[in-house]
């Protein structure tokens, strides 16, 4: 199966230097010029959540950036099985140029915006565009650290650390995306369910309820509703995640 975007009719052009992403996009060292020329072959494409942007195996004739909202990339086995395998968050890169096919399936957990680019222009800019192909780059190796520090997540850490690491992950792309800074309280809205965070963390509804719970009454964070979420304090989060703040472990 082949799947083509395509911009929806009425949609309104964005301005980049509106968007609120661009500072940590694969555009985000563009030059002006560059800029219009990705504009020519870029689209807007909005999903609502539990919806599949595509599904493993199917041919992808874009690429994108997630604008807003949160997706999860998923594996299944040949007998059936799921495997979470990676959360798509604001500024993350979805595709992969060179690849005709999608590796997982791509589900809006949430709903979404993606901001796409028609993948063979796209390839086409990046051999004459090192700001995009450097750019990317990066972006790939910070994607394998992170593969890398979630090993670990999944493979030793506690459910409670498990609990905190996510969360102190979400606090850092959220305050990196604002602008804002660790120092100090920090407030943001989570973005994935209890019940998707057990998946991901390979934990019970049960358990991550409890661990949740746990952290509250210890004041290492506080909720308003499910989803509200401050952190009083950073560097305690990230004590209990057994974390020293650079991706490594507290000795």
């Amino acid at each position: 199966m082949s799947i083509t975007l395509k911009q929806p009719e009425g949609a309104t052009p964005r301005d980049c230097g509106e968007c609120p992403i661009r500072h940590r996009a694969v555009c985000a060292r563009c030059e002006a010029d560059e800029l219009e020329a990705l504009d020519r072959i870029k689209y807007y494409r909005s999903f609502e959540a539990g919806r599949t942007v595509i599904w493993a195996g199917d041919r992808m004739d874009f690429v994108g950036s997630v604008v807003s909202g949160i997706a999860t990339l998923t594996q299944t086995m040949e007998d059936g099985r799921r495997q979470m395998v990676g959360l798509l968050l604001p500024s993350d890169f979805v595709g992969r140029p060179g690849r005709e096919a999608a590796a997982y399936d791509v589900v809006a957990t949430t709903d979404m915006v993606m901001c796409c680019f028609r993948k063979a222009p796209f390839e086409e800019m990046m051999l004459r565009t090192p700001h995009i192909s450097q750019r990317l780059l990066e972006m790939t190796l910070d994607e394998l650290d992170a593969a890398r520090e979630w090993m670990l997540v999944l493979g030793r850490k506690t459910a409670r650390e498990k609990i905190a690491s996510l969360l102190s992950i979400i606090a850092r792309r959220d305050a990196t995306l604002k602008l804002g800074s660790l120092q100090g309280p920090i407030v943001f809205d989570l973005p994935l369910t209890r019940e998707a965070m057990a998946d991901y963390l390979g934990l019970t509804l049960e358990t991550v309820s409890r661990q949740i719970s746990a952290l509250r009454k210890d004041g290492v964070i506080s909720l308003e509703g499910k989803r509200h979420v401050t952190i009083p304090d950073f560097h305690r989060l990230l004590e209990e995640a057994a974390d020293d703040g650079d991706g490594g472990l507290l000795t």
